[in-house]
């Protein structure tokens, strides 16, 4: 399958926050939530390509991740500190220098760490928030790019440059680039949240309406029925 057309120009254009995503059907939210828990990856995830990323909520990126067309599975967990075998509870003190964080596995054939980078940025409310994503805050909620090698951190810092450069921003862009060292896995409970919590009124006002407002401006990036701003 052919790659997906998400030049780095887009995000510089199109750039206005997903936040003004339109309300979304209670009926809709309950179907597309059910398509995406039908559609978990059931092999084996090792053939894959990793992006690790952290931008405040990850139920939030968790969700949007797993509905872009060649991401195979997304995992919530904890990155960026030194505590071993962090808990939630743990996280929410602030003092384990971790940060909410996703793991995304991926085709390479299908979509590129360029285009995973640039959705990463889009998404999000205000890339330039230090410590958080809207209502999210503290250094739990900050946003790190986790590269594995000098690869991808080039194309992170680039991007960033490219970004601070285009004059969208009169503050920096809060993101850190830093080597991937370890991940945990979050607790089950915090695994596919979004879709199993429709009736949470945090995930149905704001994380649902997040990312249909993403969805909404770039539908040929969404799987089939993965799309909350399509309705179907």
């Amino acid at each position: 399958m052919r790659n997906i057309a998400l030049s780095s120009l887009l995000i510089l254009l199109s750039f206005g926050g997903s936040s003004c995503g339109q309300g979304v059907s209670k009926k809709s939210v309950e179907q597309i939530a059910a398509n995406f828990t039908k559609d978990k990856y059931k092999g084996s995830l090792s053939g894959f390509s990793q992006a690790t990323f952290a931008a405040g909520c990850f139920w939030h990126e968790e969700t949007l991740f797993e509905s872009i067309k060649g991401v195979k599975e997304v995992i919530s967990g904890y990155s960026g500190g030194k505590t071993k075998n962090p808990t939630y509870e743990d996280l929410e003190t602030g003092s384990t220098g971790h940060a909410e964080t996703v793991n995304i596995y991926y085709d390479s054939t299908q979509i590129t760490y360029q285009q995973l980078l640039n959705i990463y940025f889009e998404s999000q409310e205000d890339p330039t928030q230090v410590d958080g994503q809207g209502p999210d805050r503290g250094t739990q909620y900050r946003s790190l790019i986790f590269y594995r090698n000098n690869g991808e951190k080039k194309i992170a810092e680039q991007t960033i440059n490219k970004l601070q450069q285009s004059n969208l921003y009169s503050k920096p862009i809060s993101a850190h680039v830093i080597p991937f060292e370890k991940f945990w896995q979050a607790e089950d409970y915090h695994q596919d949240y979004i879709n199993t919590h429709t009736d949470n009124p945090y995930v149905a006002n704001v994380s649902i309406r997040d990312i249909a407002g993403f969805q909404r401006k770039h539908p040929e990036l969404i799987k089939a029925g993965h799309n909350f701003a399509a309705g179907k």
